[in-house]
């Protein structure tokens, strides 16, 4: 992959969280022709917990971007290649040093970085996979296309040892029911691929492939799952299987259309699994208060107006959450978590707490951590800058694990309580209600106060009724007198 005196570099989809296996390309910041530095922001993606943006790791001029916007990419598949300097001597000798001499050329640059992005390292074990692909794939592919190589890296990377003649390579494409297969006798595809045909239950043997060299895709896969709906696209999707994604918009052309299909993905298709998997995973128990916050809202008005607190984003949600953490405090088996696999409760001493913020790409749960060492103040720009940040789509995918418990306010919409589901591996979830004025029997006598209701959905596995119970209550208690802030901390 070379051009003159130029060697052409292939950066490919990492796994920008914990074991994702999609990212869809939200926006391209470079273009064909633009130069690049190692480190420079190339394109921001979603995975399923979050928008990230994705660094180059070399210098050189772009050369293709290999998906446009809006395409969903599985990791490991090449997204753009750069044209880098120094490629000759690698070119020169492709056939006396497939392995060696392509490794210290790409192995100079990456030696001393470090990985920038969660889940994304170094490539040293890329690039030794990339010298020996042309040794194997030189007889069974002398058409000058190099981006074929990279369609099926698993079987070939498992079909390496016992590659020792030229001749090796072309059982590759064994025929069985139609369906190419690899040496091994497994229809060849990418391990996301095959995940999803699992989940799916889907067999590859019977699935029919459209990818470059035999290769069954995504979008093979769904559409053996629902052969009724590909009828017509799929002879359009031969071309480009990796732009499958668009052919799901169509339904929204016609302006009298009954109905709209939106295809389900990143943030919002990981809400959904998240929430039914907690849902049906941990015993849900919903408990309510309705209480007197009007002094609380007094002091929040107090504080607003204190020189101190200058600059500080001072509201109602910082009071529920410093409520919570006291409730915490008194009550600190509530914080824990459930070990299914070890059949242990694994109760937390500190407290990672988490904002749930309704965002354009869905809802997210970012969490404060360690936000029980917090002062008051310091508990307020926490918020402040984690509220802001998921409006944005920022936050990052660490922001979004190892929360304990969770504060939801739909109370900002006008509705006065809910029972609020779980966050997975969490113990509790809070829902705070819209604070309204209500006839209030206080001092004997029915007067206006600022009343809400609180909702605490708690993992009974975990806690009690009673446990619960006196969460929510000591809630309670600190919204309605928050001089107890002082007294019980």
């Amino acid at each position: 992959m070379t051009e003159s005196a130029q060697a052409v570099r292939e950066f490919k989809m990492p796994d920008v969280g914990e074991g994702l296996t999609e990212a869809e390309i939200l926006k391209w910041y470079v273009q064909p022709g633009d130069t690049v530095t190692d480190g420079q922001v190339v394109c921001e993606v979603e995975t399923a917990k979050a928008a990230v943006e994705l660094p180059i790791p070399f210098d050189g001029t772009v050369r293709e971007l290999r998906f446009p916007e809006g395409t969903t990419v599985d990791v490991g598949q090449v997204i753009i290649s750069v044209a880098v300097g120094g490629g000759a001597a690698p070119a020169a000798e492709p056939e006396a040093a497939p392995a060696e001499a392509p490794a210290e050329a790409e192995d100079a640059a990456p030696k001393g970085r470090q990985p920038v992005l969660v889940g994304y390292g170094v490539s040293e074990s890329s690039t030794k996979r990339r010298a020996r692909r042309p040794a194997g794939e030189a007889p069974a592919a002398p058409a000058p296309e190099a981006p074929a190589a990279p369609a099926a890296p698993a079987p070939e990377a498992q079909a390496a040892p016992a590659a020792e003649t030229p001749a090796a390579p072309a059982p590759a494409t064994p025929v069985a029911n139609g369906v190419p297969v690899s040496g091994a006798g497994r229809p060849l595809a990418k391990p996301p691929v095959r995940k999803l045909a699992k989940d799916l239950g889907v067999d590859l043997a019977a699935v029919v492939p459209t990818g470059e060299g035999g290769v069954v895709t995504r979008e093979d896969v769904h559409a053996a799952a629902a052969p009724q709906a590909p009828s017509t696209p799929a002879p359009a999707a031969a071309p480009q299987p990796q732009g499958a994604p668009e052919p799901a918009q169509p339904a929204a052309t016609a302006p009298d259309a009954r109905e709209t299909r939106i295809p389900v993905k990143g943030v919002r298709k990981a809400t959904a699994q998240a929430m039914v998997g907690s849902a049906f995973t941990a015993p849900h128990v919903t408990e309510f208060v309705t209480v007197d916050v009007t002094r609380t809202m007094k002091l929040v008005e107090k504080m607003k107006a204190d020189k101190d607190l200058a600059g500080v984003r001072v509201n109602p949600l910082l009071m529920v959450a410093r409520a919570l953490l006291v409730a915490i405090r008194r009550n600190p088996d509530v914080n824990a978590a459930w070990d299914e696999a070890n059949q242990e409760i694994v109760r937390k001493h500190y407290v990672n707490l988490g904002i749930a913020a309704a965002t354009p790409r869905g809802l997210i749960v970012p969490n404060i951590k360690d936000a029980q060492a917090k002062t008051l103040p310091e508990l307020a720009a926490a918020l402040g800058e984690l509220v802001s940040t998921a409006r944005e789509g920022r936050t990052s995918p660490a922001d979004m694990q190892g929360g304990t418990v969770t504060i939801t306010n739909v109370g900002v919409f006008g509705v006065d309580t809910g029972t609020p589901i779980l966050n997975p591996g969490e113990s509790a979830i809070l829902a705070f209600g819209a604070v309204k004025w209500q006839p209030w029997v206080h001092k004997g006598k029915v007067k206006p106060r600022q009343v809400t209701t609180l909702a605490l959905s708690f993992d009974h596995r975990l806690v009690d009724g009673e446990l619960g119970s006196k969460v929510l209550a000591d809630v309670a208690a600190v919204l309605e007198h928050p001089k107890r802030l002082l007294t019980w901390t």
